[in-house]
């Protein structure tokens, strides 16, 4: 909440900053001048997509380290790489230049010229704020803000009174983020190696590149659309009216810029908590309701007052609908990126790519229906309420469960005893299931190396691997590539946490619930009423075996996301529910492999889109033989 209550402050003196801003600029240059004006800074704002992009991240990884030395390597690392993609995308809106011109029907290529430049400092401008958010650093952030809102406004002013008109305007926005900039520069920490591997933050970015693309899609597609559309004039009077979602939406994104960090540096079993996300849901729609209702009941001659006569729409769709409409729509809009950060905040989000789809539904449905600007704003109201429920109904349940969870006086997670290599686990893996017909050519060459493995061989390991791939190539390569393992303790207080792996019988027998003690419930019926039931028969046989205290070859193998979540058996159903019915637990071992994105991984959680995944990377290992790789590494040994 205090962080949160400083880049408020901090965000309502750069937003009346704005707001004074865009009056001056609107007064100024009438509504054809200020249309040119919010367009080329709309290209600026779809630019952010890269900017933000570098912020997000840089903040979550910086929140995560613990030492200052780490928190430095990994700003540098990302500052050369924004400064690479800033280079880049001033080169592009340089290259462009004439036909942006053309499709914004813009007085002069110049304008896009200096929009270059401000864009060359604004991806870095983005890492660096990125390092002050994560460090918490709230005050710096919001000083920083105030900055270049201060130089935009003066130096707008000052131009414009110099009678440079648009372009002056354009030229003082670039000169505010390269101030912005040069202000903020952070005093970093010896030099030390970066703990983020390049895979991770490749990772990060992407995830963070398609969230923001579709949210400044969502934010400002509107705003182009308006100027190809429509009349100069009617694109200004667009564009003050878009005015207010961005003063809205900077208010929202105080709040979600203070709560990304803390959930990013918490303990895994403390991030998905209801208080979390209602703090900052409650916040968002506080402000915007406000803004919203106080909008709706000024009078149309405020506006004209501050804007000047040219703003003016007449009838009852007048300038306070229009406004208020569009201050509801970016409210429930930024509900939804509440829900979305906090997803981001601790995995890799899909729903980041269903806000991009949106966004595409929502420039098509713009395309389509635009014959006021009363209808461009319903469009816009429409597919945000459903896209708030997309995204919103799913995070809400999931919250509640894991708070209903963590209040449990009975809750508790499973117990880490050591981390363990995949090698290690795949050596456990074979044991229980080297007995497989699949296996019969192979079982007296190699019986010593599955029973008996030296985790030490590199030669070994690379036998046992392509060993398992002969018949678990598919399911193993499912799994996320940072899969983390673990040797766990596994309690009978812990199985309310543990599925049955869905697939053979086991689908027939969960009946959709595959919680293992609903599952060991049904076997033990299914005893009682056929005993010579052949997978009865297997279950009965193993659970004889542990009450004769015979050791159970392999480990229980567990997959989830946290060691608080849910975890789903990747291997070892049959030995866990005899374990179970005959009460001896104690006699079999436990892996356990978590990763923030097992989500994506259809054993783990199956949906259409999981399913989809995996029949790609079904076709994609056709062409990969297990069988060959065996021959090769015989063939070198």
């Amino acid at each position: 909440m205090s962080g949160s209550v400083v880049l408020l402050s901090g965000s309502s003196l750069t937003t009346a900053i704005n707001l004074a801003y865009n009056v001056a600029v609107a007064r100024f240059l009438g509504p054809k001048g200020f249309g040119h004006a919010t367009a080329v800074y709309t290209l600026l704002t779809l630019i952010s997509a890269v900017t933000l992009s570098f912020q997000i991240i840089a903040a979550k990884v910086v929140a995560q380290q613990d030492s200052e030395e780490h928190k430095s390597a990994v700003y540098r690392d990302f500052h050369r790489a924004a400064w690479a993609c800033g280079g880049m995308v001033a080169f592009g809106l340089f290259l462009f230049q004439r036909g942006l011109t053309d499709y914004l029907n813009l007085p002069s290529p110049l304008l896009v010229v200096l929009l270059a430049v401000g864009a060359a400092f604004y991806v870095p401008l983005g890492s660096r704020r990125g390092y002050i958010q994560g460090a918490y650093g709230f005050r710096s952030l919001a000083t920083n803000l105030v900055l270049e809102g201060a130089v935009r406004f003066v130096g707008s002013l000052l131009m414009v009174m110099l009678g440079f008109g648009v372009i002056g305007v354009i030229a003082a926005n670039s000169a505010a983020i390269a101030v912005a900039y040069l202000a903020i520069a952070p005093r970093l920490a010896a030099r030390v190696p970066n703990p983020v591997t390049f895979r991770r933050g490749f990772l990060e970015v992407g995830q963070a590149m398609v969230f923001f693309a579709g949210q400044v899609l969502i934010n400002n597609c509107d705003i182009v659309l308006v100027k190809h559309f429509f009349s100069p004039t009617a694109a200004g009077l667009y564009a003050a009216v878009a005015m207010v979602g961005r003063v809205i939406f900077g208010f929202s994104s105080a709040v979600v810029n203070s709560m990304f960090p803390l959930v990013a540096g918490m303990r895994e079993g403390e991030k998905r908590n209801l208080s979390l996300i209602s703090t900052s849901l409650l916040l968002v729609l506080g402000i915007g309701s406000v803004l919203a209702i106080g909008l709706r009941i000024t009078p149309a001659w405020v506006w004209a007052t501050f804007f000047g006569s040219g703003f003016q729409l007449p009838g009852h769709y007048g300038f306070p609908y229009l406004l208020s409409l569009y201050a509801v729509t970016t409210v429930i809009y930024s509900l939804s990126v509440v829900f979305i950060t906090y997803e981001m905040s601790y995995k890799i989000a899909n729903t980041s790519w269903l806000q991009l789809a949106f966004s595409g539904v929502l420039i098509a449905g713009i395309c389509k229906f635009h014959n006021s600007l009363q209808q461009v704003i319903m469009v816009q109201l429409v597919l945000m309420v459903v896209l708030l429920i997309l995204v919103g109904v799913p995070a809400i349940i999931d919250a509640v469960r894991n708070s209903n969870a963590a209040g449990k006086p009975n809750s508790r997670s499973i117990r880490f005893i050591r981390r363990i290599s995949e090698d290690e686990v795949i050596a456990e893996f074979l044991k229980s299931d080297f007995e497989n017909v699949a296996y019969r050519e192979y079982s007296e060459v190699l019986h010593t190396i599955v029973r008996e493995p030296n985790l030490e061989s590199d030669s070994e390991n690379a036998k046992r691997r392509a060993l398992l791939f002969l018949r678990h190539r598919s399911l193993w390569k499912e799994l996320p590539l940072d899969t983390d393992w673990f040797e766990v303790e596994v309690q009978a207080s812990d199985l309310e946490q543990i599925r049955v792996f869905p697939r053979a019988q086991w689908l027939k027998i969960a009946r959709a619930n595959f919680a293992i003690k609903q599952v060991v419930d049904r076997i033990r019926s299914r005893q009682e009423q056929a005993a010579d039931d052949p997978f009865v028969a297997k279950i009965a046989a193993i659970r004889e075996r542990l009450l004769q205290n015979d050791a159970m070859p392999g480990a229980v193998v567990l997959i989830g996301q946290n060691q608080a979540d849910p975890l789903t058996i990747l291997d070892g159903n049959h030995r866990l529910v005899a374990a179970v019915l005959g009460d001896k637990m104690d006699r079999l071992r436990f892996v356990c492999g978590l990763s923030p994105r097992m989500t994506r991984c259809c054993w783990y959680r199956t949906n259409p889109l999981t399913l989809t995944r995996y029949a790609r990377n079904l076709i994609r290992h056709l062409t990969r033989s297990a069988e060959d790789e065996l021959e090769r590494l015989f063939e070198r040994s």
